[in-house]
Order: C-alpha cells, then sequence, then structure tokens
C-alpha cells in the first residue's frame, strides 16, 4: 500500500501560447537578476519578448550559463548578485538555466563556500525568489525545487533540492518551443521519459493513481514524442511534450511509492567524465541497469510491458526484457545511439573512476532495494558498451 507522506507545491504554473506576454505582471517591483544561456534567446528571439514585457524593471543580466550548468560561471553570477543586491531572479531558458538558477538563488544569502550545498555539508536556509520562463520541455525543474550542477575542476555533477528554491512562478509558453534545435528535443523526450521510470520501476505497493500516471506520460511521450522532434511546428505535439515534461517530475509520481535514480547517478557521471548529453547519458544507461536488474524489477516491468507496449506473453520476466527491448528501440527510432562505445574508447577508466567515486562518497548501496552497487555499476557500463 502507499506509504505516508506529505506533499506541497507553490509553483504557479501559467501554461499556454504566448502566455509570455503577461510576464510583466507576475514579477514583483524589485531588483531583478535576469539569467539565461549561451544566446539562443537572442537568436529566437525570447530575449525581445522578455525585454517588452518587462520593459519598465529595475534588471541586471548575467548570461553564458551552460548545458549542464557549471559552477565556476554560477559562482560568478552569485558574486554579482550580492554586489547588486538583487531581489528575485528570473531564468529564462532550458532546465540548466532553471538549475542554475536555483543555485544562484540559495548561494548568495548562503554563508559559506557554495559548493558546501551540493556536497549536502552546508544547510540552505533561505534562497533568492524566482520565477522561469522556460524554452525547454525536459527536466521538469520549472514545477520542483531540485537542481543539477557541475564542476568543472574536478568533473563533478551533484544535485541538491530545498524547499525554499520552488519557483515563484514558471511560463510554459509553445511558441517559445519552434526554434529549439533536434539534438535538444531529444534529449527532452528521453529524460522526461526516465524520470518516469525511476520512479515507476521499482517493486508493487498498488499505488495505482501513481502507476497510471506514469503508464500516461510513458504512452503519451510514446505517441507524440517523434512527432515534436522531427516536426518543430507541430502545436498538438509540443503542448502534450511540454505538460508531460513538467507531471514527470512535480513530486506527484513519488508521492507513497519507492523510487529509485540509479539510472541518473551514473548518467551524471557519464556527462561530467565524457561530456555526453545527460538525456543520451540515460538512454545509454537505461537498458543496461534493466537487464541487470530484470529479475528483482520483473513485477513491474512486465506491468509496463503489458500495459504501454501491449506485449503479449505468460512468463513474467520475458514479458519484462521484451519492454527493456521495445523502450531501448525507441530511444533509438528518436535517434539516440545507445551504445557507450560510440562515444568514448575507455571503458575500463569510466568503471574504475565511477566505481571510485561512489565508494568515496559512500554511495555503496543505492536502487529502492540498495541492490546498485559500485560492482553492478561496472557490470551494466560493460554492458552498455
Amino acid at each position: 500500500m502507499l506509504a505516508a507522506f506529505e506533499y506541497q507545491n507553490p509553483v504557479r504554473v501559467v501554461f499556454g501560447e504566448n502566455k509570455i506576454d503577461s510576464l510583466g505582471s507576475l514579477l514583483p517591483d524589485k531588483k531583478i537578476l535576469l539569467l539565461y544561456g549561451q544566446g539562443s534567446i537572442f537568436k529566437n528571439g525570447t530575449y525581445d519578448r522578455v525585454k517588452t514585457a518587462i520593459r519598465n524593471a529595475e534588471m541586471v543580466e548575467f548570461g553564458g550559463i551552460e548545458a549542464n550548468p557549471v559552477y565556476e560561471t554560477l559562482m560568478k553570477a552569485v558574486e554579482l548578485g550580492k554586489k547588486e543586491k538583487i531581489e528575485f531572479i528570473l531564468a529564462v531558458g532550458g532546465g540548466s538555466v532553471i538549475d542554475g538558477a536555483k543555485f544562484v538563488a540559495a548561494a548568495i544569502p548562503y554563508n559559506g563556500d557554495g559548493w558546501d550545498i551540493l556536497t549536502k555539508k552546508g544547510v540552505i536556509k533561505s534562497a533568492v525568489p524566482l520565477g522561469t520562463v522556460l524554452t525547454l520541455p525536459a527536466t521538469g525543474t520549472e514545477m520542483n525545487s531540485n537542481s543539477v550542477i557541475s564542476r568543472a575542476e574536478t568533473k563533478e555533477k551533484l544535485s541538491f533540492a530545498s524547499p525554499f528554491c520552488y519557483p515563484v512562478f514558471s511560463i510554459m509558453d509553445i511558441s517559445l518551443l519552434p526554434s529549439l534545435p533536434e539534438r535538444q528535443r531529444i534529449n527532452g523526450v528521453i529524460d522526461a521519459f526516465v524520470h518516469t521510470t525511476e520512479q515507476y520501476m521499482t517493486y508493487p505497493v498498488n499505488a495505482k493513481m501513481q502507476d497510471r500516471i506514469a503508464e500516461g506520460i510513458f504512452s503519451t511521450l510514446i505517441e507524440e514524442g517523434h512527432t515534436y522532434i522531427h516536426e518543430p511546428g507541430n502545436k498538438e505535439a509540443a503542448t502534450n511534450v511540454l505538460y508531460t515534461a513538467m507531471m514527470a517530475l512535480n513530486g506527484w509520481l513519488s508521492t507513497g511509492v519507492p523510487t529509485d535514480w540509479s539510472i541518473h547517478m551514473v548518467g551524471h557521471e557519464l556527462t561530467a567524465l565524457i561530456g555526453v548529453d545527460h538525456g543520451i547519458s540515460l538512454a545509454i544507461i537505461l537498458p543496461s541497469m534493466y537487464r541487470r536488474l530484470a529479475e528483482s524489477k520483473q513485477e513491474k516491468l512486465a506491468q509496463y510491458a503489458r500495459r504501454v507496449w501491449n506485449v503479449e506473453e505468460k512468463d513474467t520476466l520475458k514479458v519484462a526484457l521484451k519492454g527493456i527491448d521495445l523502450t531501448e528501440k525507441f530511444f533509438n527510432d528518436l535517434g539516440a545511439v545507445t551504445r557507450l562505445s560510440h562515444y568514448t574508447d575507455d571503458r575500463k577508466f569510466l568503471q574504475d573512476e565511477i566505481s571510485r567515486r561512489f565508494e568515496s562518497r559512500k554511495w555503496l548501496k543505492f536502487g529502492e532495494k540498495g541492490e546498485v552497487t559500485p560492482e553492478v555499476v561496472r557490470e551494466v557500463i560493460e554492458m552498455a558498451w
């Protein structure tokens, strides 16, 4: 049965075409730090639309936040925020910009080394309030308190979450999506899909509503993903993917149920060490992780295969394995190469370094049953090759 839980999500979601035009009415009368990425909002007109909507605001700008936001860059934004006595942050971009904004929001009032926020040594007691204008559906960060940050110096990628880092509002406007590159669209669909598997592919607890919501997310991404990626002007597909990615990680799916997150933990290391896109890293690791753990996860894997892929087979394990095969094929059909050997020649380095990192962080047993160990990670990397 469902475990006891408490759930609160304070984000005001402003969803729909041309909703960016309402930005001015959502912002407080405070000094604003505008954060954005590496220039796409200038090319696609989003910057001009933001400036038009908030033409009378007192604002300081900071750009250049990378895909997989880099700690060293963000600390420059923190210093700017402190110097300018920023009272509100507006993040315009995809998950990386919004994740970066959450870190900046927490680090400005934090007394201590900002990296402590990521290593969990530091306690977040407050944050500068922030709002978002989402330009890329993928991470669900527009409606949660989570953030993932990379450090260039050490090639680490770590996460944090704080209730102080929920956005006050998030604008989700499909008119901002048509210019997205195909690569980002592929990553976005896969990211939302794997966010959902991490909260679903564990073991049964008779959480019927959570299961059905998750299965609806899977089915929607399967039905709409290809169209969204290859037909940028298709508003119907874009609207469905935009909403679905938000639902995949706004907290609803994980209420009262076991979760995994081992695929993300390994995927983050691939991104940090060899620079593979986040969504692609998940597509690489998921099939091998689930094949390695198929017997343990077979009930939920089989339920997924039957309900989502309509697999007809009595043997539970065979159904589970078929579901994994179909999922990998789906990723391939979207345009993702799911073999690790396509991205690097040094398998042993990855096995040794990722295992060493997990051991040094005391990540010795993780996943919903504590079955994923550094040695299992070695096996998964071997299987993904």
